[in-house]
């Protein structure tokens, strides 16, 4: 079977269909820059604003070429033994108690009793007691689709990780010491996320394809929205994007994303909803602003002049 990921016939307009078909509504420069990463065998950084997306990506394609996908959540202090691998140090102790108890490989004095040790620990670092993490597990798949290797808010991890980083993306491989080195045969379809809460390093740049991800404009935002909360009637969600739109103009502390504006569609059709109103705005409006300042900066500006330019937009 010939996976998405292997193909080289696929067209920038396939890769949209198969996204679009699998629930994700990618603009055509994202999906010229998804289809040039499987091209290439590049990884892909995708950089934007909160809840526009980028993380859906990684979970659309993993859908959509079979490969499994394999998370890595960065975060500061982020190393190796989260990252790569480490042992199960619990089972290894267990597998030495049981050694003992049968008397092979004794930890005792004596040379035979050493060279029986020796034999063990080699047995005791096998692969049986390996825990692969994400990055190990992405170049140590065994059959099937390479898997998908998601590397979220890289920007929340610091410089030596991401230095790490670079380097195992330069080769795909990964050294451990007592087994030696897993070299991918085929490298992992790779999308990192950042938020830009800080600037990742050029040479990370350099070393990946690169998309800036927008908000979708009006017509899109719509479409996504019917898409992916079908309970919601089409007056609904034109309205529901024609506000979301309008408070992104706002100036927020943290505007709504593509995540909140389903979601307010959403619970306003569980609401029974088939237009806003200024009431049920009010009410729901902890859906798509998660910041108390944001919720009051809308409402001194005024929820009635929302909905009417929700309306206006909207119809």
């Amino acid at each position: 079977m010939v996976t998405a990921h292997a193909r080289t016939d696929l067209s920038v307009e396939e890769v949209a269909a198969a996204l679009a078909g699998h629930g994700y509504l990618a603009d055509e420069g994202l999906a010229t820059s998804i289809f040039l990463a499987m091209a290439l065998h590049r990884p892909l950084l995708l950089e934007g604003e909160a809840g526009v997306g980028k993380t859906e990506v990684a979970k659309v394609l993993a859908a959509w070429t079979g490969g499994e996908l394999l998370r890595l959540q960065c975060y500061e202090g982020i190393d190796v033994s989260q990252a790569v691998y480490e042992w199960d140090y619990a089972r290894q102790l267990l597998h030495l108690r049981a050694v003992e108890a049968g008397g092979v490989g004794g930890v005792g004095g004596g040379a035979s009793a050493r060279g029986g040790a020796s034999a063990s620990e080699d047995d005791v670092y096998s692969e049986r007691f390996l825990v692969r993490r994400p990055l190990l597990a992405a170049i140590d798949h065994s059959s099937g689709s390479p898997p998908v290797l998601l590397i979220d808010e890289v920007d929340r991890s610091d410089d030596e990780f991401e230095a790490f980083l670079l380097e195992f993306l330069s080769d795909y491989a990964v050294t451990v010491p007592e087994l030696g080195t897993f070299r991918a045969a085929e490298p992992p379809l790779v999308i990192i996320t950042s938020n830009r809460t800080r600037d990742v390093h050029d040479a990370l740049k350099r070393r990946c394809l690169y998309h800036w991800v927008e908000h979708p404009d009006f017509e899109r935002e719509v479409a996504i929205i019917r898409l992916r909360a079908p309970e919601a009637v089409p007056e609904l969600a034109r309205q529901v994007a024609a506000a979301v739109e309008t408070l992104r103009d706002q100036h927020l502390y943290k505007p709504p994303g593509v995540a909140e504006s389903i979601d307010w569609a959403a619970a306003l059709a569980a609401l029974g909803c088939s237009r806003i109103d200024e009431r049920t705005l009010n009410l729901t409006l902890g859906t798509v602003l998660k910041y108390q300042e944001d919720q009051a900066r809308v409402r001194a500006v005024g929820i009635d002049e929302l909905v009417r330019a929700a309306l206006r937009r909207g119809a």
